[in-house]
């Protein structure tokens, strides 16, 4: 009989998401589930304890996704551990589905979702990794033309999201987990405090021979952004930040080593542009009356590198 799942879920800040996550799992085969809270102020462990004594809540500084996924992944001893963020909610059935993957296949070492918003829009949670032609197009582009056909490769969205498919990487936003591949690669680089970290272990388990999956039978539901939208400048940089420590840890030959300061001038034009980009944008929407709380208000500031 295959161990059933277990569930580790990552907090900051985000208190009443990370209850309504948990309340999403009720009725679930988990094991075991562990909540690893990141220097949250607004009550989030206490609130936790209270509402569902059964789950194991752990307090941390705020050092990162990937150092708190990390410590969650330790505590777990199932073979099978879902990742997730506080602002996912899990459909019926989800979890099993994802778990199911990985118990089929022992080449598969992450399995994702189909990833939507709360109104049911999809979210580009299945991605290529870009070339940098693709990566410089998608970047440049994709806040004011989002229709641009960098980021339609970038992001898969030629391909059928409803067929499931091995993919380059994942989001970290909620991922079926095998437990030994994680172990072998190191688990997540707890050298990003967020983004990227997620591109950074589907490049690492692909190069140890392991394979990732998109199963759109399984389906989560995830409001982006919930703990950074309110610090949407940090975030950018934080993520510039990210996007540079994946160039020097993967591409270390000569050429891109003399490309490394055009990189760093090309992420600060990325974050003054993009910032800018938003709130001349948001501001519109504001004074049409038009909802700013989609990509503009919220970022598109999901686990990873997506921009």
């Amino acid at each position: 009989m295959p161990t059933p799942p277990g569930v580790v879920l990552v907090t900051h800040e985000t208190c009443a998401e990370v209850l309504g996550c948990l309340g999403s799992l009720a009725g679930t085969d988990v094991v075991e589930t562990v909540v690893v809270d990141t220097g949250s102020t607004d009550g989030t462990a206490v609130a936790v304890r209270r509402r569902f004594p059964e789950v194991r809540v752990i307090e941390l500084a705020n050092a990162g996704f990937g150092r708190a996924a990390n410590t969650g992944m330790r505590l777990i001893g199932s073979d099978v551990v879902i990742v997730a963020n506080a602002d996912v909610r899990f459909t019926r059935g989800s979890v099993g589905d994802l778990a199911q993957v990985l118990e089929g296949d022992p080449s598969v070492a992450l399995v994702g979702p189909a990833v939507r918003y709360p109104d049911g829009r999809p979210q580009a949670s299945a991605r290529r990794l870009p070339d940098l032609g693709t990566a410089v197009g998608h970047a440049t582009s994709n806040r004011l033309w989002p229709a641009n056909p960098w980021t339609r490769r970038y992001r898969a969205l030629d391909v059928d999201p409803d067929r499931p498919r091995d993919t380059d990487w994942l989001s970290g936003c909620a991922l079926a987990v095998r437990r030994d591949a994680f172990e072998e690669v190191g688990g997540f680089d707890p050298g990003y405090h967020l983004y990227v970290e997620d591109l950074d272990l589907g490049v690492r388990l692909r190069a140890a021979g392991w394979r990732s999956r998109y199963h759109p039978a399984a389906v989560v539901h995830h409001r982006v952004g919930a703990s950074t939208s309110r610090r949407r400048g940090r975030a950018l940089v934080t993520h510039a930040r990210s996007l540079a420590r994946f160039h020097r840890r993967h591409y270390r030959g000569p050429v891109h080593t003399l490309l490394r300061p055009l990189l760093w001038a090309g992420l600060v034009g990325w974050v003054a542009v993009t910032w800018m980009a938003e709130r001349i944008i948001g501001t519109r929407r504001s004074s049409t009356g038009e909802p700013t709380d989609r990509r503009v208000a919220g970022g598109e500031v999901a686990r990873g590198a997506g921009t």
